[in-house]
């Protein structure tokens, strides 16, 4: 609990702030409390098929688990949380935390993860699928080819080239 609470402190995902009034709630409604959840995630036949292809073709195939991605996810709506049982700041009992990222257990974290990967994989020249928003494909022709695949919050990538080892760099 104290790395995650670490993590948090690190990633700026919230603020001490003096709460006039929040009303204690353990259900959050749409329209409400928040607007949009939904965010893509890859379909299992993306994933099987990119296994395939690697297998196929003698790739290799990389997995890579983001740590803390939900907390990388900037919120748009005001949420504010209690302070966690045994992590309450001595003289500030009184305060609630406004959360400015997302955390694990909010309805809105997927989605707010998604908005903030979704643009890295463009910014370095994929070129992202029509049919599957996860999947992100660079290359010239069937050449020096790299694709990823967006899963929640695991990254899956191989190809046929020297970039596939480098991932998203050049």
């Amino acid at each position: 609990m104290e790395n995650e609470m670490n993590m948090i402190e690190k990633n700026q995902t919230w603020e001490l702030h003096k709460a006039g009034l929040v009303a204690k709630g353990y259900a959050q409604k749409p329209g409400i409390d928040y607007n949009e959840t939904f965010a893509p995630v890859a379909r299992l036949d993306t994933i099987r098929t990119l296994i395939a292809l690697a297998a196929k073709n003698s790739w290799k195939m990389y997995q890579l688990d983001v740590k803390s991605a939900f907390m990388n996810g900037v919120l748009q709506e005001k949420v504010y949380v209690e302070q966690p049982d045994g992590f309450i700041v001595q003289g500030e009992e009184d305060k609630v935390y406004k959360l400015h990222k997302a955390l694990y257990g909010l309805k809105q974290a997927l989605r707010a993860w998604y908005g903030e990967i979704d643009s890295y994989p463009v910014q370095c020249g994929f070129k992202k699928s029509t049919s599957e928003a996860t999947l992100y494909v660079k290359g010239r022709g069937t050449s020096d080819l790299v694709i990823v695949c967006i899963y929640v919050d695991d990254i899956v990538y191989t190809g046929n080239s020297q970039r596939a080892n480098a991932g998203f760099q050049d």
